[in-house]
């Protein structure tokens, strides 16, 4: 063991320049994964976050035309409730001074008492008459806190409302058209009373569950994960199908290290047929080339996850922006798994072995007596 191990080394040691091309090669595909992986778990995370920063985590919608009391009022994953309704609604700002009017649609989404606390990240103080605009929104109609708005209902019914504040969630289709106001102001604006109740959970992820036990036979659940499947689906197939493709970076990596040990076996032909000669057995000169392929996947893993670190450290500091009309968020967030790094290492490792086996057989297939001859 230790006379291959020595000549392992001692083979990687000869051609440095070789060698290092091949570490890198490693190196560099897992890195590129590794940040891969993380822009994407970063833009899957970031974009549930920003989305459930002024969307409801669970929608109770009531059956009756009169709305019921909330099912419970102490169940443990219930942070908090409101009675809600949502109309849709044509935003207008008249010309005043040097500003000319604006005007843009949005879905005007009324609550009723407790509905500051089903959205804390908002900072919303809801008023009769007040309306809290999304910050593309804002932009869109040019509007400031302290102007007056009209709002235009699809019965033709008007509403005057003050411009109170506006939130950023970081999603852009929620921030270009979504607005807050107070639940009398969608029942004077549309005519309709409170569909339901939007409630806000502990765990968000549990909402289907909760919505069943909650719903009973009063009401019918929605969770948040229901009207964003589609959404949530591109994103796990976009994911498992860009793992798949820069994986073939490293794979063609790996390629690389197969043939600089596939050289190293022609160029090294004379000197495995002299070892043999002089009694060193197969599995000896097999493990020469085994572990040189080790070494170098170990290295290749090394270098890649700490590239890869430091990439993905990088991108988290200085974010890459965004376009939000076209990919939702404003910019793009980083965030690293340890599952993703021992995943990579471990496909790095595989690979890299596997390359290895090729120039290994052919080693054992040398005849020292034909060589020699």
């Amino acid at each position: 063991m230790r006379f291959a191990l020595f000549l392992a080394l001692a083979h990687l040691k000869r051609r440095p320049l070789q060698t290092g091309l091949a570490l890198l090669g490693v190196g560099v595909g897992g890195a590129v994964l590794l940040t891969a992986l993380s822009l994407t778990n970063g833009f899957v995370s970031g974009l549930v976050r920003a989305t459930l920063k002024a969307y409801p985590h669970l929608v109770l919608f009531s059956l009756s035309e009169e709305l019921p009391p909330f099912p419970t009022r102490e169940h443990p994953e219930v942070e908090a409730y409101a009675p809600f309704a949502a109309t849709k609604a044509l935003l207008t700002r008249p010309a005043e001074g040097a500003r000319g009017p604006g005007v843009d649609f949005a879905t005007l989404v009324g609550l009723g008492e407790g509905g500051e606390a089903l959205y804390p990240d908002l900072g919303l103080r809801l008023e009769p008459g007040g309306i809290y605009l999304g910050s593309a929104l804002q932009q869109s109609l040019g509007a400031f806190v302290g102007d007056r708005l009209y709002a235009l209902s699809a019965t033709q019914e008007r509403v005057e409302l003050k411009v109170l504040g506006t939130f950023r969630t970081g999603n852009y289709l929620l921030d270009s058209a979504y607005a807050f106001v107070d639940l009398k102001t969608v029942e004077r604006l549309s005519g309709i009373r409170a569909q339901g109740y939007q409630v806000r959970l502990k765990d968000p992820w549990r909402a289907k569950e909760i919505g069943v036990a909650l719903a009973g036979t009063r009401f019918f659940p929605q969770a948040w994960q229901d009207t964003q499947r589609t959404l949530l689906e591109q994103l796990s197939l976009q994911k498992r199908v860009l793992g798949i493709l820069i994986f073939l970076i490293v794979a063609v990596a790996a390629l690389g290290v197969a043939n600089l040990l596939v050289f190293k076996v022609v160029e090294k032909t004379p000197e495995i047929a002299l070892l043999r000669a002089m009694g060193a057995s197969r599995l000896t000169v097999g493990m020469v080339f085994a572990l040189e392929g080790v070494f170098l996947g170990i290295g290749g893993v090394l270098l890649g996850n700490l590239l890869g670190y430091l990439l993905c450290l990088y991108l988290s500091l200085r974010p890459v922006d965004l376009p939000g009309e076209l990919y939702f968020l404003t910019h793009l967030p980083v965030e690293m798994r340890l599952s993703d790094f021992l995943l990579v290492s471990g496909a790095s490792l595989v690979a890299t072995f596997l390359s290895a086996l090729l120039p290994l057989f052919r080693a054992l297939r040398v005849q020292p007596g034909v060589v020699l001859r």
